[in-house]
């Protein structure tokens, strides 16, 4: 039943990518006579041409993270796995990947400006301001969300045995091999070359973290919860502001490996653990089948305690980056733009690395659907626990499996928390007006201190948890007014928008009526001023911030279109017709 269901998704996200993907860019015209942004600029800097199987391995890592990870299995453990099934592939065809594709080429069209910048130049300066706080505020949450629980995977134990200090050993090496790898590009060595040097080397660094001498995994164990995100920030405020060729787009390069091998391993588990175990007659507590209840559970909700939400609107807001995420538009206008070597890989860079997340999100839900009735605990761990079992029908022993799960898992975090670091400080920048090495340091820091406000207010070890919520409903709010932005552009130039205005209003709908429940409890108590605890006061302020530049950014849109009603549209100019030897050179190939 599950390779059914998994082989039934392939079949279905292989179609949209075929059929709705090529709608998509023939709605756009997308054009190879155009010179991208990459090519036109080239600083080696932020702007740089990339292949795409590179940049598609980049921006597939820094997207999918532990999002498509945790939210698909909270949300299984909830609801059920079929809404969650449902929703992570019609979200992910219609909604994610038309907003990833869309806001992409919204920037490079835009000479790789950011969408608060095409925002800018297709609405208000009013528009613009608004829109640059909501982007910051909302990296603010992935920052602390993502943070926070890689902090917990390196506190992480099994069944008394520490898993999270050879994780983190391995991480800090695996950090290490990426910025080594990018030097060695820098220098020109070939892909080829490197990719199979580093690979392999990933792989038994795997097995080198948990194995490191017991006086550095003891001193690793020795650091608390809090300890380990003050650490974290310091990586992000290096990460961010080192070049992008040097960590960023060699770390994220292997990150993608990762990913893929992850999805490997759930592939073989998904569509071969049925009958790999019937056939070699494991142990029930081995054995890989469908058990877990299709609608439902009856556990408690597993992200902030307490009684179970209902589905309309929570499943959308904690499947999250499984479906759709602003994160994604930021990345794709924030950084991938810069490197787009050629309009058409923004098909596949955009459009179809959402859709692969979508198979990420597929997966991770996979590893709720063999879990027991009833079944809790955290969506991390039991996700690395399901990784484990379907590498177990491979003959790789438990601890290895483990330890390989965990550590992809931590990488994928530190995939988005560099780029979101480096996201939130061009924000910040334009916010600011803050130029130069001197400006990118102080966006950073400023930046960076909220997250850290964050920690130091909120009194529990596992703080991801009262900010996930929050986060996933301003992450898709996010998404809505992204989708927004792209509607406001296309109608500009003539073209119709219906294909992102649906979403947009749907995901606006679910994403602020899941706002408005999570900060009514903060109104209540504030309008009989009763006490609260810090948890509440802190979504309740962020939440009624959120909501009220949503509205403002809506009113905006609104008035803005309705200003251009009966005015003719001004078509994009076509390409000017690209050197496409100099695109081949500058993107390396």
């Amino acid at each position: 039943m599950i390779a059914l269901i998994v082989l039934g998704s392939l079949v279905v996200f292989a179609a949209a990518y075929m059929f709705y993907g090529g709608f998509l860019s023939r709605q756009v015209k997308l054009d190879n006579s155009r010179v991208t942004p990459a090519v036109e600029i080239n600083d080696g800097v932020d702007f740089v041409p990339a292949k795409a199987n590179l940049l598609m391995g980049q921006h597939f890592s820094a997207i999918a993270a532990a999002g498509p990870i945790v939210g698909p299995v909270a949300a299984g453990l909830v609801y059920g796995w079929v809404p969650a099934l449902m929703w992570i592939i019609l979200g992910s065809i219609f909604i994610g990947g038309v907003h990833d594709f869309s806001s992409l080429v919204a920037s490079i069209r835009h000479r790789g400006a950011s969408i608060a910048q095409v925002v800018r130049e297709n609405m208000s300066r009013t528009s613009y301001i608004l829109f640059l706080c909501f982007i910051w505020l909302t990296l603010v949450y992935v920052i602390i969300a993502f943070a926070d629980l890689t902090a917990n995977t390196f506190r992480t134990t099994v069944k008394g045995e520490a898993f999270g200090p050879g994780v983190a050993a391995s991480s800090a090496l695996y950090l290490l091999a990426g910025v080594v790898m990018g030097l060695l590009l820098k220098l020109r060595a070939p892909l080829k070359l490197t990719t199979a040097i580093f690979v392999p080397l990933v792989l038994f660094i795997v097995w080198l973290g948990p194995n490191m001498p017991s006086v550095v995994l003891e001193a690793l164990a020795s650091l608390s919860a809090k300890q380990w995100d003050m650490i974290l920030l310091g990586y992000c405020f290096l990460a961010s502001v080192l070049p992008m060729w040097l960590l960023l787009q060699p770390r994220g390069y292997l990150g993608g490996w990762l990913l893929y091998l992850m999805l490997a391993a759930g592939l073989i588990g998904a569509l071969g653990g049925e009958a790999i175990s019937w056939i070699m007659n494991l142990p029930a507590e081995k054995t890989i089948a469908l058990t877990y209840p299709a609608f439902g559970s009856g556990a408690a909700k597993p992200l902030t305690g307490g009684v179970v939400p209902l589905m309309w609107p929570f499943l959308f807001i904690t499947v999250a980056c499984g479906a759709c995420s602003g994160f994604h538009g930021i990345v794709s206008s924030g950084t991938t733009s810069k490197q787009l070597a050629c309009e058409t890989d923004a098909r596949k860079v955009g459009y179809g690395a959402m859709l692969l997340e979508g198979l990420v999100a597929v997966l991770a839900l996979t590893t709720v659907m063999i879990l027991p009735k009833g079944t809790t605990g955290n969506p991390d761990m039991l996700y690395a626990e399901g990784i484990a079992r379907y590498l177990g029908l491979l003959g790789l022993p438990v601890k290895t499996g483990l330890a390989f799960a965990l550590l992809a898992f931590s990488t994928f975090v530190y995939d988005t928390l560099d780029v979101c670091t480096r996201l939130a400080r061009y924000i910040f920048q334009e916010l600011a007006g803050l130029k130069g090495v001197i400006g990118g340091l102080v966006a950073t820091a400023v930046t960076l201190l909220a997250p850290l406000g964050f920690f130091l207010l909120v009194d529990r070890a596992d703080a991801w948890r009262v900010a996930w919520n929050i986060f996933g409903a301003s992450n898709q709010l996010l998404a809505s007014l992204t989708l927004m932005a792209v509607a406001v552009w296309l109608a500009a130039t003539g073209r119709r928008v219906f294909y992102v205005v649906i979403p947009m209003l749907f995901m606006m709908a679910m994403a602020m009526w899941s706002l408005a429940v999570q900060v009514w409890p903060f109104v209540i108590r504030l309008i009989a001023q009763s006490t609260m605890d810090s948890n509440l006061m802190i979504v309740g302020v962020a939440g009624l911030i959120l909501l009220s530049l949503s509205v403002l950014l809506l009113a905006e849109a609104v008035r803005f279109l309705m200003g251009k009603r009966g005015k003719t549209a001004k078509p994009e100019p076509a390409g000017a017709g690209a050197d496409r030897a100099k695109v081949r050179q500058q993107a390396g190939d």
